[in-house]
């Protein structure tokens, strides 16, 4: 292509020589600005017409690949340039592949390619490779690509993709030539390619499928694992895939050298004391002197040390390693060498991806700011309190290297839809039909604030709910909240019905104390009515003659001071981190209900990705609630137990449940506990399952006067109205009475 330029220009070198400008023309046009075009010309009107100048502009015009050709007509100094355009891709289409049209979409960006591209061949044909590779990676075998391209006009075109899927290859055996210390159950952990197991189509046992590009590494795979378990002479060569194309199925040979087992003899690690001592380094190492060799836990140590350097502002920090076996003993002695390099200042935070979320409540989430020293705690930090936020559906930050002592901190973020509109309904065996409604935003205008309507209409309960929540007052480090709420329940049990109306609001003010910490306080001022209306067959049970009805009215004024952490990677499906917090609801500022109630509640999430290279998190939680008499507590005022939040398999408040017909003491003391395991459904969906387990349990004076357990099974969905989660559930040990439920839905945060 330069030299076809060079010679064009060289052929109108003597017509052009000489020339004077007159006036410049572009014509056939229109992905280039004309500002652009001018610059990149780097002539105008009434300059000499240069040789070399427009030789340079030729070819810095084909290095933008929006051209085929280009002309140049110089007529008495009236200048043109006249451009073919390469055509646009207009539509892409993916035959054979995947039939979903949200998969198909997938791949298109998967493959890079959207309509509006420029079409080139390399483009194609990269694109095609990728393809070729992820049929691969899902164990087709000798798939073919094929490419149609279909002329709609002379500016765009329509490219299709026709996929025929090779032959799936099965893996009948997995040999593992010379493990005797490790059993193939442990090589299932690490390895991609795995023997297919009996009822391969149930969840979590091994389907066979040959993944062809995970075979040269499912050999380091293993080799780590050996190096995990402290075989160091460990040696494992690349894998021999015998496959037989007549039946679809392969043979797949490992070949292993173990060696001896190590034990750590000492840790040594060189470092500038004056930077950080050593000595506060030693204690919290995982390796440990006179343990069995670990290189998982040797790289973690690695990172430790890195960070606890890094935190000190010297952001390059490098930390190698070396080993010096002794083979007769079989020990292994570790050096840690710890290069810090210079220390580093943020020279700018840049901001990309943001078309909606304003620049500055994206900066007070990240805690580097220009001219700060380095922090790589407050590096990592960020990247989780941006995920918490609600606001992006992914966040990555980079660090751009200026010089030794300058970095720029570039934040990008892919905005997720913030606001939602949702109409549900159903049907229950108590609550007959409902119907639910919300409207909210969590970013208004981009500002970080958000407002929420919600409304509950059913046979049982009325609930309306207004609020409105500023993370971050005038961008400081404190955050309020105002809520409106209305709720009016009904009770029927087989002694008495009851309604219970609640209405007020409630004010909070909070600050983040520390890192992830929050401290605050809500005031909240409730109106409520409780009616009491006893059945007639109770009152004939009683031979009581006329109906018996009674009404309370009274007010709850109460503030509760509060503490919170929260550390998690992301806000509705945590990977890692916890989230606990204290309380202690104190009523009895005005009103008529009197009382202290304290309540804590811990939440723990963690991945088991680096045990088992799958996506699966556990979560635990637990909280306790008491309630302590300070004077006056009213029935309202009750723990109750069951539900989404407490206890699954039964339905929400069955406990107590009061059967007497006669007012009983409120329940004063509740624990209730949760175990669940969250599995992969669609990633690209933000669709997962999970199985559970429950136990509460609750009482007057005690909290095992009613002690009950549940179990299930959910799905958990960030639809683009919201996150809902549909409950499976069934009452374990349950009792004639109880209120059970086998299926409720949530909306709103999951666990």
């Amino acid at each position: 292509m330069k030299k076809k330029v060079v010679l064009l220009s060289l052929a109108c070198a003597t017509a052009l020589s000489a020339t004077t400008i007159k006036s410049i023309e572009y014509k056939d046009v229109n992905k280039i600005s004309p500002q652009i075009l001018d610059e990149t010309l780097n002539m105008k009107v009434g300059d000499e017409l240069n040789e070399d100048k427009l030789n340079d502009a030729v070819i810095n015009f084909y290095k933008q690949g929006y051209f085929e050709d280009i002309k140049i007509v110089n007529e008495n100094g009236n200048l043109k340039l006249i451009f073919k355009e390469k055509p646009s891709i207009a539509s892409i289409d993916i035959k054979g592949y995947k039939s979903r049209s949200e998969d198909i979409e997938t791949l298109k960006n998967l493959i890079r390619l959207k309509k509006g591209s420029m079409y080139t061949e390399k483009r194609i044909k990269e694109a095609k490779e990728k393809l070729l590779s992820m049929l691969e990676s899902e164990g087709f075998i000798n798939s073919v690509v094929e490419t149609e391209v279909e002329k709609i006009n002379e500016q765009s075109l329509k490219v299709t993709f026709n996929v025929n899927k090779g032959d799936e290859i099965i893996i009948k055996k997995a040999n593992y030539h010379g493990a005797d210390n490790l059993e193939q159950d442990d090589f299932d952990l690490v390895t991609a390619n795995k023997e297919i197991e009996f009822a391969s189509w149930w969840f979590g046992q091994n389907d066979g499928e040959v993944k062809i590009d995970q075979l040269k590494y499912d050999a380091r795979r293993i080799n780590d694992l050996y190096y995990e378990k402290g075989y160091l002479d460990a040696q494992v060569k690349e894998p021999f895939l015998d496959i037989d194309f007549a039946s679809d199925q392969a043979k797949l040979d490992f070949f292993i050298f173990e060696g001896e087992k190590y034990t750590t003899n000492d840790i040594k690690i060189y470092l500038d004391s004056s930077i950080v001592d050593p000595a506060t380094i030693y204690p919290e190492l995982k390796l440990i002197v006179g343990n069995t060799f670990n290189i998982k836990k040797l790289r973690a140590d690695q990172d430790y040390i890195k960070t606890q350097v890094a935190n000190q502002g010297y952001a390059f920090t490098e930390v190698k390693f070396d080993l010096k076996k002794n083979e007769a003993e079989r020990k292994v002695d570790v050096i840690y060498n710890v290069i810090p390099g210079k220390k580093v200042y943020i020279n700018d935070v840049k901001i990309s991806g943001n078309n909606r979320t304003l620049d500055r409540v994206i900066r007070r989430n990240v805690f580097l700011a220009p001219g700060d020293l380095y922090n790589l705690t407050d590096f990592k930090d960020s990247t989780n309190k941006l995920k918490r936020s609600r606001f992006f559906e992914d966040v990555q930050i980079e660090e751009k290297r200026v010089s030794d002592t300058k970095m720029d901190i570039v934040v990008k973020v892919t905005e997720a839809p913030t606001g939602s509109l949702m109409l549900g309904g159903g049907y229950g065996s108590y609550d007959k039909f409902m119907v639910n409604g919300s409207i909210s935003d969590v970013n208004i205008f981009g500002s970080g604030m958000a407002l929420g309507l919600s409304a509950d209409l059913s046979a049982r309960t009325n609930r309306f709910e207004l609020s409105l929540k500023n993370p971050a007052i005038r961008d400081s480090d404190y955050n309020g909240e105002v809520e409106v709420h209305s709720t009016e329940s009904e009770i029927n049990r087989d002694t008495y019905d009851s309604t219970i109306d609640t209405k007020g609001f409630s004010v909070a003010l909070g600050k983040e104390v520390m890192r992830n910490l929050y401290a605050g306080a809500r005031y909240r001022l409730d109106f409520v009515s409780e009616d009491y209306d006893y059945t007639s067959t109770f009152l004939a049970s009683r031979d009581i003659s006329k109906e018996i009805y009674e009404s309370q009215d009274y007010t709850s004024s109460s503030i509760t001071p509060y503490l919170n952490y929260d550390n998690t990677d992301d806000y509705y499906f945590p990977r890692e981190g916890y989230r606990a917090g204290v309380s202690a609801e104190y009523a009895g500022i005005g009103g008529d209900s009197k009382y202290v109630k304290p309540s804590a509640y811990l939440k723990y999430f963690y991945s088991l990705e680096d045990l088992t290279e799958l996506d699966w998190v556990l979560r635990l939680k637990t909280q306790m609630k008491t309630l302590i008499d300070n004077g006056q507590i009213n029935q309202g005022d009750s723990l109750y137990l069951g539900g989404p939040k407490t206890l699954r398999g039964y339905k929400s408040s069955a406990f107590p449940a009061n059967e007497t017909g006669y007012k009983t003491d409120p329940y004063k003391n509740l624990w209730a506990n949760s175990a669940e395991m969250s599995f992969p459904l669609i990633p690209s969906a933000k669709m997962r399952w999970g199985l559970f387990y429950d136990y509460g349990m609750i009482g007057q004076d005690t909290f095992n006067d009613i002690e009950r357990s549940g179990a299930g099974a959910l799905l958990e969905w960030i639809s683009p109205m919201g996150p809902l989660q549909l409950i499976f559930s069934r009452a374990l040990d349950d009792e004639p009475g109880d209120d059970t439920s086998s299926f409720e839905f949530s909306l709103g945060a999951s666990f």
